[in-house]
């Protein structure tokens, strides 16, 4: 079995309502994003002490994801590290098991890339319509400050109004939907 493991990368992205996925694909072609495909993700996500832990089972990304990450309306920056697994492992069952599920959030989406800028255009079942633009330096060489105007300029491109912006995650909403 091949296994990857990223440690303590950095990324900073934003999360906002979208109202026309179409719209936002069309500015994306424009600028020659690569699109990688429609991916069914279920994210399970974990009680732990700290952070956020989720299993993310699709056709296109399977991974175990831990990250650290404020709940800011705008440009945020996460600690991310990740272990890409393969379908099909034991690893949920054993996470279960130990950890037990806090939510699953359950999504479709269409994924594109600009260099090392990751965009989803999301379809999150019981929450909506989002999209999303994520400044990854995986590397290590770019920096907070270059993510952050990396960020910033996607916005303005696809007009990403301020009010549409969301500061909590989707498990986070899912958890305040069902609790309210």
């Amino acid at each position: 079995m091949d296994f990857i493991c990223n440690m303590g990368f950095i990324n900073v992205e934003i999360k906002a309502r979208c109202t026309d996925a179409h719209k936002i694909a069309t500015i994306l072609h424009e600028h020659n994003a690569v699109f990688k495909g429609v991916d069914h993700q279920v994210d399970t996500y974990f009680y732990v002490p700290d952070g956020r832990l989720k299993l993310r089972e699709g056709n296109i990304e399977n991974a175990l994801i831990h990250y650290n990450r404020n709940n800011d309306a705008g440009p945020k920056t996460s600690e991310v590290s990740l272990y890409k697994s393969n379908p099909g492992s034991t690893l949920k069952e054993l996470l279960v098991k130990s950890l037990g599920v806090l939510v699953v959030v359950d999504k479709k989406r269409k994924i594109y890339f600009i260099e090392n800028v990751k965009f989803h255009l999301d379809e999150v079942e019981g929450l909506g319509g989002f999209v999303e633009i994520e400044a990854i330096d995986a590397e290590g060489v770019l920096g907070k400050e270059k993510l952050e105007e990396q960020c910033n300029a996607y916005i303005r491109m696809l007009g990403i109004k301020e009010h549409d912006l969301v500061k909590l995650s989707y498990s986070d909403m899912l958890l305040d939907k069902n609790n309210g």
